[in-house]
């Protein structure tokens, strides 16, 4: 297949790319300023109407759709680059028979009021709509926690990990993950360009067991072979106050959406990977096994 893959110089798109390659496919990148051959440039700003996509799909396949942001800026709003955009690539593929789309979204969204929840599935609704209109084969991918290199959850926890006494907010002590490492994601996508062509619909991804995201931060630390470290609950006030701060700062992805994102359990079947991959996900307290440079 030749697949077009959204998002491709990101944390979860660049690993897709590399799996798709890996399995034979040739890939076309989509990122945000083409700069040579085998690139085209997409906005998901500006890129709001099927007729902007449709020049972009002659000659494609499939599309794998992993762009997606934490932060709701006027310069980047959510609302154009988690559903609007996505809304108008998905109706392209439809007109120019392009039936595989496979969408990377998120699980913990189902009645999240945030802005990050509410316009993922604003996207995963217009997909299977299409889907069940008999227009596309769509996926939708539901992962929890996405861990691996180029992540920055991923080192935000690796450095929490390697401190001895961690002090974190009240939800993240309590609320359960399911981590999964990136590169059995992307060999999911892998899979759903060929040979698993017949699966549509919503799938979650999802590790083999959940666990409290402080518990998934110690299992960093000793998996970086140092001693469980203390966990303190940071008081509510000062949690809120952290996030707020986190919003001023681009640089990291703590912030009021993140942390509304945490006061809702992130854990999924994990049957559907198993299926996929033809092997149980990558326990978390393994992840560190798979590397993370």
């Amino acid at each position: 297949m030749q697949v077009l893959v959204c998002g491709a110089r990101g944390f979860i798109g660049r690993h897709i790319v590399q799996a798709l390659e890996a399995a034979g496919h040739g890939v076309v990148r989509g990122v945000s300023r083409a700069a040579g051959a085998g690139e085209v440039t997409v906005d998901f700003v500006r890129d709001l109407s099927p007729e902007t996509w449709l020049p972009r799909l002659a000659g494609i396949d499939a599309v794998v759709n992993a762009v997606g942001i934490l932060r709701d800026t006027p310069r980047r709003p959510m609302q154009a680059v988690h559903a609007d955009a996505p809304t108008a690539l998905f109706e392209a593929c439809a007109r120019s028979g392009v039936r595989r789309v496979i969408h990377v979204s998120a699980l913990a969204i189902d009645g999240n009021p945030t802005a990050y929840a509410q316009t993922k599935l604003a996207a995963e609704q217009a997909l299977l709509a299409l889907n069940d209109a008999g227009r596309l084969d769509g996926v939708v991918l539901r992962p929890s926690i996405v861990f691996g290199p180029g992540g920055d959850s991923s080192q935000l926890f690796l450095n929490l990990g390697r401190l001895p006494w961690i002090v974190l907010p009240r939800a993240a002590i309590r609320t359960r993950v399911q981590p999964v490492h990136v590169y059995e994601l992307a060999e999911v996508v892998a899979r759903l360009a060929g040979p698993a062509l017949d699966l549509r619909g919503r799938l979650e991804c999802a590790g083999p067991e959940a666990v409290p995201l402080a518990g998934f931060i110690a299992s960093l630390r000793t998996q970086l072979g140092h001693r469980a470290p203390r966990v303190t609950a940071l008081p509510d006030g000062l949690t809120q106050l952290s996030a707020r701060m986190g919003d001023w700062v681009p640089v990291t992805p703590w912030g009021t959406q993140a942390l509304s994102l945490l006061t809702q359990d992130n854990v999924g079947d994990p049957a559907a990977m198993t299926q996929l991959l033809g092997r149980a996900p990558t326990h978390h307290s393994q992840l560190l096994a798979q590397g993370v440079r």
